[in-house]
């Protein structure tokens, strides 16, 4: 589609990139200026006459004749200008446009618009800044079947698009029916959305890999691992035996096993070099842990802290076979990976992301990218976000989870006391999390600041962090050896490793998202524990949302649910962020007809290789 250069400026104003964007910019209403064929209840148009008209208590009455309805009618302009007064002389000619009513046996148009042209359809788009006719014009010089179909929608789609901005009797009749149109309007939506993700996508070469076999290590594993993360084990293994450098996000829910896939794809590489980049230093350390414990003795493992530079770091990274550290890893140099991971990929942003995979590119070669997250994510996200980066999603757990879930409210309270002393008698830990560290006035719950005492002073061994304490990690790593109960904001939300936690109590419930509630409580029950998890609110009723997610522990099934009581665009990360810019596509019902879009794509590229 070829767009004149004095279109070019209206077309950027408008933010559309094609024809279907531009079809799909659909007016806010139309407003049907043909003349009515009768008086009736509502919106009119009539050719009428001016008979008579006065002006009394700061309003404007007349009586005029309608020539096409053969009839007298009222008309009253509540709020008129010294124009309405001097205009509507006796004798006077012209077209109204106006809600119509029966009023003391007569009909009155009230606050009648004045037209030049009837028997026409009007587009109002009520755009700030730019003309209606403005925008119709340029619509009905792109807008066309040729252009349309040349963007790949199929001919009874492209007709209905065309025909929905042709502004006569047809188009109004279709907008006053839009409901019976939308799965189309729905699938030419996403299918354009998919179209230019896909064109967005990139394949740099990836280094040439051998791939270890990593198949006697597995056999010698401590433990059994699960057919989902053998599966993402192999999946990330076909990754690395491309030439194109491959992107893919390991799906798993809290608890799932993905620290033996990462390592099993740092081994896959041996002796190449592997980063890992981790959102915090405990849980980098965590994993440096694991990665001793479980990887054969001949891997060098490598873990990067913060702060000042270790003594012969530079010769011990040239060594590396995994190297392991927080986002301090980015401020590092000469690194020779051949594969960069990032767990909990959703704490860092994309920038950061991008960042450290650039460490490891040179001489046009760039390692493959896999990312790790805890946070599930809707169906209908990652069917879309497949277009520019693959998924292996682990679903099984390692253990059964023993999770029971309570939303508890004031009342409850005494009985919560009874099992904390409960769980604490049984050498089991309690986590206490506080919406706010400081008081705020415009909070009905109490800060950490404020309840802090009253734990202090009735048990003991109580720990305190939040997000800016400097030391979290140090107070985090004493609480695991010798705490009894931790008052703590959502810093706990990141996957630490806790293992006699066996309570959680989550204060101002509602105020979080479910994702976030998924990932606090999975700190509990770790290793199968039979644990607990409180839901408290001040609410009168408890939300109905807090009690859904009370009866269930599926990451994924949270992820569904958030999806139906959040924006989508609250729940889409990095290149989705503006999710929400979807005027017809729903991302909570649509799945279908995701599906039908993908598949077009899928054939219309099939049919271009032939």
């Amino acid at each position: 589609m070829k767009v004149t250069s004095c279109d070019l400026g209206l077309f950027k104003k408008l933010h559309i990139k094609n024809a279907i964007n531009l079809a799909l910019l659909l007016p806010k209403k139309i407003e049907n200026l043909s003349l009515s064929k009768e008086p009736k209840e509502g919106i009119c148009t009539e050719e009428v006459q001016i008979l008579e008209s006065s002006f009394r208590g700061g309003k404007l009455f007349g009586l005029c004749y309608c020539k096409n309805w053969d009839i007298k009618a009222h008309f009253v302009f509540f709020h008129p200008s010294r124009w309405h007064v001097g205009v509507f002389k006796q004798g006077k000619e012209c077209i109204f446009h106006a809600k119509v009513s029966f009023f003391n046996n007569f009909w009155q148009f009230n606050n009648p618009k004045i037209i030049k042209n009837a028997n026409a359809f009007e587009p109002k788009y009520q755009i700030a800044g730019i003309k209606d006719e403005n925008i119709a014009k340029l619509i009905q010089e792109y807008v066309t079947k040729e252009n349309l179909v040349a963007e790949g929608i199929d001919e009874k789609r492209a007709n209905l698009l065309v025909n929905l901005h042709r502004y006569d009797e047809q188009s109004f009749e279709i907008f006053s029916h839009l409901e019976n149109f939308l799965p189309d309007l729905k699938f030419v939506e996403i299918y354009s959305f998919l179209k230019r993700l896909r064109q967005k996508k990139t394949s740099p070469k990836a280094y040439e890999i051998k791939l270890f076999d990593i198949h006697s290590w597995l056999e010698s594993l401590p433990f059994k691992p699960t057919l989902d993360q053998l599966g993402a084990i192999n999946d990330i293994r076909a990754d690395l035996s491309q030439k194109e450098a491959k992107r893919r996000i390991i799906m798993g829910d809290v608890g799932c096993g993905k620290t033996l896939v990462l390592l099993a794809a740092a081994l896959s590489v041996y002796p190449r070099q592997a980063l890992l980049m981790a959102p915090t230093s405990i849980l980098a350390a965590q994993l440096f842990n694991e990665a001793q414990r479980l990887l054969p003795n001949f891997m060098q493992v490598v873990f990067v802290k913060g702060g000042r530079k270790e003594k012969a770091l530079d010769e011990k990274l040239a060594k590396a076979h995994l190297i392991i550290g927080t986002h301090a890893l980015i401020h590092q140099q000469g690194f020779e990976a051949v594969l960069v991971m990032v767990d909990e990929q959703h704490r860092f942003g994309s920038n950061q992301r991008q960042k450290i995979s650039e460490l490891a590119s040179k001489d046009g070669l760039s390692p493959h990218f896999v990312q790790f997250s805890a946070t599930p994510i809707p169906r209908t996200l990652s069917m879309i976000q497949s277009e520019l980066v693959s998924f292996s999603f682990i679903k099984q757990m390692p253990f059964k989870k023993d999770i029971q879930t309570f939303c508890i409210q004031d009342k409850d309270f005494q009985g919560l006391l009874e099992k904390i002393k409960s769980e604490l008698k049984q050498n089991n830990q309690v986590a206490i999390i506080y919406p706010l560290v400081s008081e705020s006035e415009s909070s009905q719950y109490l800060s950490l600041e404020q309840a802090k005492e009253y734990w202090l002073k009735h048990f003991k061994n109580v720990y305190i962090t939040h997000g800016k304490d400097k030391f979290k990690d140090e107070v985090l790593a004493q609480f695991k050896e010798k705490g009894q109960i931790l008052l703590a904001t959502t810093v706990v939300e990141v996957g630490i490793s806790l293992p006699r936690l066996s309570t959680i109590v989550i204060v101002g419930a509602e105020k979080l998202g479910l994702a976030t509630l998924h990932q606090l409580r999975g700190r509990v029950g770790r290793v199968g524990l039979k644990s607990f998890c409180y839901l408290y609110t001040k609410q009168k009723e408890i939300p109905k949302r807090l009690l859904e997610f009370a009866g269930t522990l599926d990451g994924f099934k949270i992820a569904e649910l958030d999806l139906k009581n959040r924006l989508s665009g609250d729940l889409i990360d990095g290149f989705m962020q503006h999710g929400n810019e979807f005027k017809f596509f729903d991302f909570s019902s649509d799945e279908a007809i995701l599906e039908e879009a993908k598949k077009t794509l899928n054939k219309q590229d099939l049919s271009l290789k032939e």
